[in-house]
């Protein structure tokens, strides 16, 4: 039946258009407002709006009550095009416009471009089920308002973009903000970001987030009631390091990917390069201060081994005599048994003191080496040999984990036994009953590799600094001299390799040997607590 009257002037249903497209808020909402006029003003059952976008186009439907779907969803362009070039036309008896899905019976419909100025934006179609409902009165209405609709769409378009990329900026500068915060580590800048992904997206209120970053987990939002997602890799020196996710609790209509923006799209990547860069700054700031550590600890380690030397050297001499005159008056036949006893107690000491240059001469590198080349598991299971009973009488367990396919090395063995033995009897100390001891030998690029792991009490960074230092000791007194890693840490470089640690309290510590197979690398110590 044709529609005999319009519910709204050309003037007033202008006015309702255009005050709908003022509103903040989503195309969906928009477009749902401007349906319900437009069927509203003329009685109509069911109409669609075809949109050129960026890329394609797309199509949105709404039908009369009793019954409404909205639905936004992508269009053929092509289609499109075509309908465009033929201007206003009005359609009876079933030549439709491909409709599907809704009112397939109807059999009046009109199409009416959209034109803003010199841009065509989109085509409006009107659909009834009643035969002739279009009069010509309906079509002059909407060949004059269709401009007006065109500048609505076009103006909530800019209005909407302009939001959406407001929200971008604010999203990355608060990421920007948050890395420039000093003393975060990696994990906690992490755990900031996710908290400013929502906000950025199109409907924060359904919008859950995700970053996934090697084993860590950050996320905010109800990520059990998912319906829809785009992801993001976080690549760091061309290796996928973890994943963002941002997720739809709800259904929202299709648009470019799914339902995210094309914007949404470009955000989330900008988003993921961001983390990648800023992660990647960190890691430098944190190499950095640890090579300047390690310098310093070097220069430092280079001039107590100048003065042990010296000291060595100086103490050495006059030692020697102490000792030899003590032997010598102790073969007195007529000496009193206490000077005896006063003797072998200097004795005693003399020789205690000579191992204690000795080790300030292995610190200092100043014995000499006879290297030759060696089975580095044959050995260590020589070494092990004599340090078994020990691990048995305190309670132990002993676990060897020794990769037989090791090249050989050419290196002192009495040093590198001395280096050994030094680690496993640090770690025993370390350790109550019960504990666990696992010497591992292994290859890591053009190095060979042994490693003494214990499950004992482990180190704070305050005791890790100082482990290399001479006559540093946390033994109470009397049990310890203080130099047997330090003692430890010139012999490894004395053969130009490296000594690392890796320690957490409560967990135990883990010292790693690393040799070089051929020739000579600079000597120094890496540690991580």
């Amino acid at each position: 039946m044709p529609c005999n009257h319009l519910n709204y002037n050309i003037r007033e249903f202008s006015k309702r258009i255009l005050l709908a497209a003022a509103k903040i808020r989503s195309s969906v909402e928009f477009l749902a407002e401007l349906s319900d006029v437009v069927i509203a003003s003329i009685g109509c059952d069911a109409m669609e709006i075809w949109l050129k976008e960026k890329k394609g186009c797309s199509c949105w439907e709404a039908t009369k009550c009793p019954s409404r779907f909205y639905r936004m969803g992508n269009a053929d362009e092509k289609q499109l095009q075509e309908a465009l070039q033929k201007g206003v036309v009005k359609i009876d008896l079933n030549n439709t416009f491909g409709l599907k899905g809704f009112y397939n019976d109807c059999v009046s419909v009109v199409s009416i471009p959209l034109c803003s100025g010199d841009e065509t934006v989109g085509l409006l179609l009107l659909k009834s089920r009643g035969v002739g409902f279009f009069d010509e009165r309906i079509v002059d209405f909407f060949d004059h308002v269709s401009q007006v609709i065109a500048i609505s769409i076009a103006y909530h378009r800019v209005q909407l973009q302009q939001r959406e990329r407001v929200k971008e900026l604010q999203c990355l500068f608060e990421i920007a903000k948050t890395a420039s915060i000093p003393g975060l580590n990696g994990n906690r800048i992490l755990e900031e970001i996710v908290g400013h992904i929502p906000p950025a997206w199109q409907y924060p209120e359904i919008t859950a987030a995700q970053i996934m970053f090697e084993n860590e987990v950050f996320s905010i939002g109800d990520l059990s009631k998912i319906k829809h997602s785009q992801q993001a890799d976080i690549v760091m020196e061309g290796v996928r390091r973890g994943q963002i996710i941002v997720s739809y609790m709800e259904d929202r209509p299709e648009l470019d990917e799914g339902p995210f923006l094309w914007e949404e799209r470009g955000l989330i990547d900008t988003i993921a390069r961001e983390i990648a860069s800023i992660l990647e700054r960190k890691k430098a700031d944190h190499d950095r201060v640890e090579l300047h550590k390690q310098l310093i600890h070097a220069d430092r380690l280079a001039t107590i081994g100048q003065l042990a030397a010296g000291v060595a050297h100086e103490i050495n001499e006059p030692l020697g005599s102490i000792l030899g005159f003590a032997q010598l008056a102790s073969k007195h036949p007529d000496l009193p048994g206490q000077v005896k006893k006063d003797l072998k107690k200097i004795e005693a000491a003399s020789l205690h003191a000579r191992e204690v240059v000795k080790k300030l001469m292995l610190f200092a590198r100043e014995s000499l080496t006879e290297k030759k080349q060696v089975d580095l598991n044959e050995l260590i299971e020589e070494g092990l040999y004599f340090i078994e009973s020990r691990c048995v009488k305190a309670g132990i367990q002993m676990s060897k984990i020794l990769d037989s396919n090791l090249p050989h090395l050419r290196v002192d063995p009495a040093h590198i036994h001395q280096v050994l033995i030094n680690l496993i009897v640090n770690a025993i100390q370390a350790m109550e009953s019960n504990g666990l001891l696992t010497i591992e030998t292994f290859r890591e690029d053009d190095h060979v590799c042994f490693a003494v792991r214990d499950n004992g009490c482990g180190m704070d960074d305050d005791v890790l600094e100082k482990i290399f230092i001479p006559f540093f000791t946390t033994k109470d007194v009397g049990e310890g001299t203080g130099l047997g890693l330090p003692v430890v840490h010139g012999i490894v470089s004395s053969h130009g390799g490296t000594i690392g640690v890796e320690t957490k309290i409560g967990c135990g510590s883990r010292f790693i040997v690393r040799l070089p197979i051929h020739g000579l690398c600079g000597p120094g110590v890496k540690g991580n607590a």
